[in-house]
């Protein structure tokens, strides 16, 4: 499903000093950058989510909450507040809290920027490095013979200048790898934001789901102490026996057994929301979402699989990664070539301050210095075989990721298929329950059946009820899957903060702007121009 390339090396197989001069020569001559340019790896154009490629229109289920059809849309866009698609206010609030204050999004701000700062820093080394220098001695000679001792004082200035001509372009794939992880680290700022929105969307909604479970056996816990109540006053007046009634009493301390575990589970379903929104437990002030409130999104988008590997922050971070480790390896094989070093020095020496900046007390330097490994043990040959060897590896970890992403489409896209048909036959189930649990209640007083039919209608019910309710829930919990398997639309949004860009040199001495890595590129892809 995956194209790609293996990397193509002239000393890849073990290639002599000779193989490795003659390489240097002919790059020399070309004046090109060493090591292999790189190219995010191409899906496949036939690459899909289901066999086939067409899709199930979602099923509908009229007349009961969370019914309502969803129908899939190819190529659509995903919104970059897709949250809003539920019609909740309450719970955009609690998304825009929990982006605003959880700690885990600001620890991924300042990853991206130390990430762009070292990157930053790494591009000085392509320009000149200018030092200056300036010293004042005052000192005595000791008397020598008929030299008497004497005090005199000497001034040395310079201004030195060094630069190390990357003719084989190991600076540059350093500052390309550099420049990569800066992209990794932003990747996986959109991957942090995302996860964080998708949780809380959840959380509120199995909050709201658990709510109702409760609600739901409540009612039914009423139903059967009424049920109770009933068969008690029958007892009394002697029309049914007495294992009747321990009977109910048994079934009625069975649904009530049940409620703590879920009032245990929203308990912390209600500490795990405060936790997504970045307050501590004690901080709850209680806002929470209803399923009643929610508005189940119909018009669902479908990502091309062309623009998923583009839209999936965990791919785009593969991708990144690997594109480091291409660079990587165009360092290590720059690391073979002779090295070029440029440097010269301008000064002046002598007895007064002033007298330095005379012609007669003028000092220079020129120098050039070239420096190569004849013998190393094999040392860079082998860094430089790791280095490949690494890259291989990042290829593969990156076609494994981009396979587990449209596993995740598809299943997300099944979850949602196949969640209105289950709703549909849980709602009829819970119709059909109800049906039989007045027959059977009916039929009790009328002495046609015994008490463990009625138990069992009743059981029957009160099951069909909590996964009716359940059936609601999944819906909605399935179609924030299928937006977070999309990649969430963070290419319609923008997620960094002042944390996240790298601060302006105040030093006077800093290279100009124009010689730093540009970081413009780091936002192209925001917009769709990259897709």
């Amino acid at each position: 499903m995956i194209q790609s390339r293996s990397l193509s090396l002239n000393s890849r197989r073990g290639a002599g000093k000779a193989g490795v001069l003659g390489l240097a020569c002919a790059v020399l001559l070309a004046g090109c950058t060493v090591g292999p340019d790189f190219t995010p790896p191409a899906v496949d154009a036939g690459a899909g989510y289901v066999p086939g490629g067409k899709l199930r229109p979602g099923a509908a289920t009229t007349g009961i909450r969370g019914g309502g059809s969803q129908t899939f849309t190819a190529g659509r866009d995903v919104s970059g507040q897709w949250w809003k698609m539920f019609g909740s206010p309450q719970l955009n609030a609690m998304v825009d809290e929990a982006i605003r204050n959880h700690p885990s999004v600001e620890a991924a701000q300042y990853a991206l920027r130390s990430a762009r700062e070292t990157a930053i820093a790494s591009g000085g080394a392509l320009y000149p490095q200018v030092g200056v220098s300036d010293s004042q001695t005052r000192a005595r000679n000791a008397a020598s013979g008929p030299t008497p001792a004497y005090i005199y004082n000497l001034s040395n200035a310079s201004v030195s200048v060094s630069y190390g001509l990357d003719l084989f372009g190991g600076t540059r794939r350093q500052i390309e790898a550099n420049m990569a992880a800066a992209e990794y680290q932003r990747f996986q700022m959109e991957a942090t934001v995302l996860t964080l929105t998708s949780n809380v969307v959840t959380t509120a909604i199995t909050e709201a789901s658990l709510r109702a479970q409760i609600n739901a056996t409540e009612s039914i816990i009423k139903l059967q102490k009424d049920q109770l109540a009933r068969i008690q006053k029958q007892f009394e007046l002697g029309a049914v026996p007495n294992s009747d009634v321990l009977a109910q009493q048994s079934n009625l301390a069975q649904t009530q057994a049940s409620l703590p575990a879920l009032q245990k589970q929203l308990a912390q379903q209600r500490t795990a929301l405060m936790a997504y929104l970045g307050r501590l437990p004690n901080e709850d002030r209680g806002e929470s979402v209803e399923i009643s409130s929610l508005r189940l999104p119909r018009n669902l988008p479908v990502s091309l699989p062309s623009d998923l590997v583009r839209q999936r922050p965990d791919i785009r971070a593969a991708e990144e990664t690997l594109h480091q480790a291409s660079a990587s390896v165009g360092v290590s094989v720059a690391s073979m070539l002779p090295q070029i070093t440029l440097s010269g020095q301008y000064g002046g020496s002598a007895a007064t301050f002033a007298g330095m900046f005379t012609p007669s007390q003028a000092v220079w330097s020129v120098a050039a210095s070239v420096s190569q490994k004849l013998l190393d043990g094999g040392s860079l040959f082998h860094n430089k075989e790791a280095t490949v060897a690494n890259y291989e590896r990042n290829l593969a970890l990156y076609k494994s990721t981009v396979i587990s992403a449209f596993q995740n489409v598809a299943d997300s896209l099944h979850a949602v298929q196949y969640d209105a048909d289950a709703l549909q036959a849980q709602n009829a189930a819970e119709q059909s329950a109800k049906a039989s649990l007045a027959m059977a209640q009916n039929q009790y007083a009328t002495g046609a059946v015994n008490y463990a039919t009625v138990l069992n209608a009743l059981q029957t019910y009160q099951t069909a009820v909590i996964s009716r309710v359940k059936a609601q829930a999944a819906r909605y919990t399935d179609t924030v899957a299928l937006y977070q398997s999309l990649g969430g639309g963070w290419w319609n949004r923008d997620d960094e903060t002042d944390k996240a860009y790298p601060r302006k040199d105040p030093g006077h001495f800093a290279g100009p702007d124009s010689a730093k890595p540009s970081l413009e590129a780091s936002s192209a892809s925001r917009n769709k121009k990259d897709f």
